[in-house]
Parts: structure tokens; sequence; C-alpha cells
């Protein structure tokens, strides 16, 4: 597993029936402010169609910030702007518009965890069904047989109940929105001279 993967794997938001990642966490991720991944974006928007990048609505925005901190919390990479977020479509296509082999090599990485979290959420959903289809078989056959009684029913119950709760993986620590890291306050100062090197317009 790579060092990143767990990183990768806790930005991973779901948002309108999607998984996609914000702008900051990606930005912090490929080492640039968040200002110059936007504008490298914007700059090539015609690669970056609504399936592949979408603006949070007011609400959406005022919803994520009520899960992780407010925009005036200290350090910790608050913001007023509503951010983007990437599909895992436009995360690929955000490889046509890095221009460091860096961030590429963190794209590439992001890509592989898009995949693992996908297939362990298809995984998911068919242990979910193949349990209630065993469920539905249980009471069935309970009902049918007297032999089956009030408490048996219970404890039945109680197992698939405790299952359910094992196969609900816990939701990973909230994370504020952007990382925070000791080379904050120095990205900020020369942020913009290192941006041009690492993010370029295809030519």
């Amino acid at each position: 597993m790579s060092e990143l993967e767990p990183i990768i794997g806790s930005r991973i938001q779901l948002l309108r029936d999607q998984r996609v990642m914000l702008d900051a966490d990606l930005a912090a991720l490929y080492g640039v402010p968040t200002k110059a991944l936007v504008q490298a974006v914007k700059r090539n928007q015609v690669r970056f169609p609504g399936d592949f990048m979408f603006q949070l609505s007011a609400e959406e925005f005022s919803a994520l910030r009520s899960q992780f901190v407010t925009s005036n919390a200290p350090g910790r990479g608050g913001r007023r702007t509503a951010p983007y977020a990437f599909t895992e479509q436009g995360v690929a296509m955000l490889s046509s518009v890095l221009g460091s082999a860096s961030a590429i090599a963190v794209n590439i990485e992001i890509m592989r965890t898009f995949v693992k979290v996908r297939q362990l959420a298809t995984t998911h959903a068919d242990l979910a069904l193949r349990l209630s289809e065993l469920e539905e078989k249980t009471e069935a056959l309970s009902l049918s047989h007297d032999t089956f009684g009030r408490n048996t029913r219970n404890q039945l119950r109680q197992v698939f109940d405790t299952l359910r709760e094992l196969m609900t993986p816990p939701e990973p620590p909230r994370q504020p929105i952007g990382f925070v890291t000791p080379e904050s306050s120095d990205r900020k100062t020369s942020g913009e001279a290192t941006c041009d090197q690492a993010l370029t317009p295809p030519r």
C-alpha cells in the first residue's frame, strides 16, 4: 500500500451521489496553492465538463464547512469561496494540465485509490444484498415453524444487526478543507513563484 493511499482515501467524499475530491485537497497533494490549481483548470475549461468538475452550491458549501471548520478558524485552511469538486474522471483529466513529474505521480496514486474505493463499495453492496436475502429467508422459515420461539427470533435479529454493524466501515476522522502543514506559511509567500513550475497549460 502506498503511503498516500490512506490520506487520499480519507479525502474522497460523496457529493451529489458521486465520489469527488475537493480542489484544496488535490492542491495540497500536488504541493501547489489551491488558487493556482483552479486557475490552471480554468485555462483549460473545455477539458472539464460538468460531470468532471463542479463548484459546490452555497448550501453544499455551508454543510461542508459545518462538518469541518468555520471559514475564520486560524490555520485550518478556511476559505470564503465555494470549492470545486473533481470526480474520478476530472482527477484523471488533471494529468493533462499538470506540468511536474511529482504531480503526475501523485495523480496516479489518486486514481488507484479511486478504483479501490469503488471496488470496496461494490463488494459491500453485494454483501448487504446477500445478508438481506438471508434474513428474509430466515424470517420466512421461522414463521413456518412453530419451533422458532420468540426468543429465537429476537436472537436471530440481533445476529443480523451485529453483522450489519460489522459491515459498516467507521467514518474517517473529519479533516479540514485542505492540508495543514508546517510549510503552509512558507507556501503563502512563495506559492505563486513555484506554481508556474508545477502547473503549466498543455502545449
